[in-house]
């Protein structure tokens, strides 16, 4: 670009009609020469129609730049008038054109638009200034000085332009020239064009000059800050290379250093607490001045790699959607509604809180009642890894803190390890068997999981072995144990118990269709098309084949009889195997349980119990019958010391209300009493058949028969009161399924009737007693002809 000296006035006739060239990206000012490319058959028709006539044409600039074919209304109406200095035709068809600005002009109306563009030309006069005032000096000066500032910074101006512009004396021209070299956006550029005041037009190209010199200067600092940045790490990366140069001139071995190098780059991707990283960095100085074969550079080696695979910083993402985590939780585990009401819960809060500590739960239940796998399913639903940590027969504190460094083959303990195994800080960490941990000289596991199982101190859980604290917050603890009595108390303290109780006949039946039925089918080789089980075969393996509150043996017998089915299929013995309560013993074999026999009569000295065992509900029969003697108890039936208790506190009983029973005094002291629970060769203990044991004593010496359609359990004192009871809902499961639909139990033990599903309360009666004549009153029947007293 170029500029005609300015020194050089002269008016240039301007024709009244010109051909139209439309401009994309550009805009063309007066005084200014570009070379154009032009390759549009409309274009290259105005340029040859130009260059006929008096190769003046008129450059406009197109609003839009994708439009290929403008009409009318997508050009501006002001540009400029150019003359084409020179046209070259290049080979694959287009021009290439130099043309020079000569003055601003407005298309006032088109002539023709056919093959190109013709319109109507008004030129544009712009106002003289009689003389040039302090302030426009000033300005035209500001222009110039800050034309220079922008060349210092690295903008770029031709120097002819840069003469050009310090020798300009009128606003106008040098604010064009300005303008025509500052590479403005087509949009800025047209706007000064169409500003036909000098003075205006310079005050706007001082504001885009200052904004311009402004972004040159941010840009600037960021590209010094970046170079500084790039130097640094040239430099250190330089300072290495010949460091190991120098070393391998040396002859000194060059792995220790790279493996150094490689443990610091290690520590700066783990992302460490700045006390670990310090830590860390301590270690590896010390590991750089010993020598690589030594003993304790192996030590420092191996701690170093456990700081720096230890997830630090690496967390799962917790899968917040409660719709998809119910259907997960359902899919994997039948019934089990309060725990998956607990996990919901702690996805709600966490959707709302985003920080909050990870909760300790505790699954207590029989064996096979899914406590182990319902974490692996509370894992899946929250999206989270998953790690299992057994507790059983552990022994040793370092299993759960770890070794100290200073002994040979030191350890993290297996919290540590397990979070490295997960390989991220907020996996669901179940704690299995945690009521079976041991306790010898070498320590308390069990006081050693206080701090893991504790929301407030585990933040900065101290292993022995790392020395440095890891946030165990994160982490959803999960325990599962059988019974809560082995458990320690500040233990138990630090936990959520959730009681999983055994599952009725119906549930389990449930389980083995969804469950088990399918799972087994496709481990044996074959499908539903082979084999069918009837509900009826279901309730008979349930009942007379397996004796558990979980699922396991449940499990087992089903796998069972899909092998014998597939072996008759191996064997080439096709076609559909329907099992029904009827065949199945041809399967299985003869039944390994037989559930107590109902009695068949009302009998006088025969009880029916509720009893509680580890394998659900069951029902007891207690027998009491007197015999000639001195008054002495005989107790049978391998009963436990606080059962033995019971019988006594009930003969007790018994003897003191015996006027308001109507029993002869002289019958305590003439005949001996013996009480025995049959089923002689199971040990049974607890509180819960005092009441059914008084019942037993008071028929036997009152001559009243005992209701056989009543059961009845709750523990009974000196007194007469009758106390409250655990395993409600297993005892009125064992009494159901015997056929029995009327249960006394204690005053204290309504609020339990709340968590026994309704469809075993259905068809039953509860009768809630607070004391012994209650239970006499109900369950003693009263013979309708009175017989000798006794």
């Amino acid at each position: 670009m170029a500029e005609i000296d300015t020194k050089e006035e002269r008016e240039v006739e301007i024709p009244a009609s010109l051909p139209i060239l439309p401009v994309r990206d550009v805009v063309i000012f007066p005084y200014m020469i570009l070379p154009l490319f032009v390759g549009r058959d409309i274009s290259i028709k105005a340029i040859e129609h130009a260059v006929g006539e008096n190769k003046m044409i008129m450059l406009v600039s197109q609003k839009d730049v994708a439009v290929e074919t403008p009409s009318k209304e997508d050009l501006y109406a002001v540009g400029s008038v150019g003359t084409i200095l020179r046209m070259l035709k290049l080979p694959d068809g287009r021009l290439k054109i130099l043309v020079q600005g000569i003055t601003k002009a407005r298309i006032t109306g088109y002539t023709q638009t056919d093959p190109f563009y013709i319109g109507e030309i008004e030129k544009l006069i712009e106002p003289k200034h009689p003389e040039i005032t302090v302030e426009i000096e000033a300005m035209m000066r500001n222009v110039k000085e800050l034309v220079d500032k922008s060349l210092t910074l690295g903008k770029t101006f031709l120097p002819d332009i840069i003469v050009l512009i310090e020798n300009i004396e009128e606003p106008g021209r040098l604010a064009d020239l300005v303008a025509s070299n500052l590479g403005l956006k087509a949009d800025q550029a047209q706007a000064l064009l169409e500003q036909t005041d000098p003075v205006k037009r310079l005050k706007k190209i001082g504001e885009i000059l200052n904004r311009e010199v402004e972004l040159l200067l941010v840009q600037q600092k960021i590209q010094s800050d970046v170079k500084g940045e790039i130097d640094k790490t040239q430099r250190e990366y330089f300072l290495r290379e010949q460091l190991k140069a120098i070393q391998r001139e040396l002859g000194e071995i060059d792995e220790k250093t790279e493996e150094i190098m490689d443990l610091r780059i290690k520590i700066e991707r783990a992302k460490m607490p700045e006390k670990v990283a310090k830590e860390a960095i301590k270690q590896i100085n010390r590991l750089e001045k010993m020598h690589q074969d030594s003993a304790e550079a192996g030590t420092i080696r191996t701690y170093v790699d456990w700081l720096v695979e230890l997830p630090w910083a690496k967390s799962s993402k917790d899968m917040l959607d409660l719709k998809k985590a119910k259907k997960v939780l359902d899919e994997d585990h039948y019934d089990l509604e309060k725990v998956k009401e607990r996990i919901l819960e702690y996805l709600g809060v966490r959707k709302l809180k985003e920080k909050m500590k990870g909760p300790i739960l505790c699954f207590v239940g029989p064996p096979g009642v899914g406590k182990t796998s319902l974490g692996k399913s509370i894992a899946r639903s929250l999206g989270r890894e998953f790690f299992r940590m057994s507790l059983g027969g552990m022994r040793d504190e370092a299993e759960i803190r770890g070794h100290r460094r200073t002994y040979v083959g030191a350890m993290p303990g297996r919290i540590i390890q397990g979070i490295k195994t997960a390989g991220k800080n907020n996996p669901v960490f179940m704690l299995d068997e945690v009521d079976k941990i041991g306790m010898d000289f070498r320590g308390d596991p069990a006081s050693a999981l206080l701090e893991v199982l504790d929301p407030e101190q585990n933040y900065a859980f101290s292993d022995h072995y790392l020395g440095v604290p890891f946030d165990l917050s994160n982490v959803m603890f999960i325990t599962t144990a059988n019974l809560m009595d082995p458990i320690p108390s500040p233990l138990r303290d630090r936990m959520e118990i959730i009681s999983l109780s055994g599952y009725t006949a119906e549930d389990k039946v449930g389980i083995a269709k969804n469950y088990h039925i399918p799972k087994q089918l496709k481990e044996h080789g074959i499908t539903d098309k082979n084999l069918k089980i009837n509900d009826s075969a279901l309730l008979q393996i349930i009942t007379h084949y397996t004796r558990e509150a979980g699922v396991r043996n449940l499990e087992r017998e089903i796998a069972n009889l899909c092998r014998k089915v597939a072996r008759k299929i191996a064997e080439g013995k096709t076609g559909k195997y329907v099992i029904s309560s009827r065949n199945l013993s041809k399967y299985l074999g003869v039944p390994k349980y037989l559930p107590e026999e109902e009695i068949k009569k009302d009998e006088i000295g025969v009880s029916t119990g509720l009893a509680w065992t580890e394998t659900g509900g069951d029902i007891i029969y207690i027998e009491a019958t007197i015999m000639k003697g001195k008054g002495g108890i005989t107790l049978t039936g391998q009963l436990g010391d606080v059962m033995k208790e019971s019988a006594h506190a009930a003969l007790s009983y018994i003897r003191s209300r015996a006027r308001t029973l109507g029993i002869n005094n002289n019958l305590f002291s003439q005949n001996d009493i013996h009480i025995h629970v049959p089923a002689g060769a199971i040990p049974k203990d607890g509180p819960s058949a005092g009441i059914t044991m008084a019942t037993a004593i008071a028929s036997v010496f009152t001559g009243k028969p005992v209701h056989k359609n009543i059961a009845m359990t709750g523990e009974v004192t000196l007194r007469g009161k009758v106390l409250p009871i655990g395993g409600l809902k297993e005892k009125t499961l064992a009494a159901k399924r015997m056929g029995i639909n009327k249960i006394i139990i204690p005053k204290r033990n309504e609020k339990d009737l709340e968590d026994i599903p309704k469809y075993v309360k259905k068809d039953m009666q509860f009768i809630p007693v607070e004391d012994m004549d209650e239970v006499l009153k109900n369950a003693l029947i009263t013979p309708k002809k009175k017989g000798k007293s006794r």
